[in-house]
């Protein structure tokens, strides 16, 4: 949430803030979503096949946390990318500020 905050316009804060909380509320109902339903499908996969109830809604938990735990490392990956890149930019751009700034204030002899 702050780092999608960081570089928002204070008039635009409430819009900016309305976005990130309405994504994140979509993509969890979606994300769930899709790990239940590939959790219900490999249970009845597993079921089918002859396992038992627990043996099947046991593998068809272990597919859905694999998958989850797949997108966390995935996130996280690109996560520090994009923060890497962005501190790097930032930290350029206040290397060249720098340099081209006047001093604040000169020696009198």
């Amino acid at each position: 949430m702050t780092i999608a905050m960081t570089d928002v316009a204070p008039q635009d804060a409430g819009l900016a803030s309305g976005l990130v909380n309405t994504t994140a509320q979509v993509g969890g109902a979606l994300g769930l979503a899709l790990l239940a339903t590939f959790a219900t499908t490999r249970t009845g996969d597993l079921s089918a096949r002859g396992d038992s109830l627990a043996a099947a809604l046991t593998g068809g938990y272990h597919l859905a946390f694999a998958i989850a735990a797949l997108l966390m490392v995935v996130a996280i990956l690109v996560a520090l990318f994009v923060l890497q890149s962005d501190r790097a930019g930032a930290g350029e751009a206040s290397l060249e500020q720098r340099a081209t700034a006047e001093p604040a204030c000169s020696e009198a002899t």
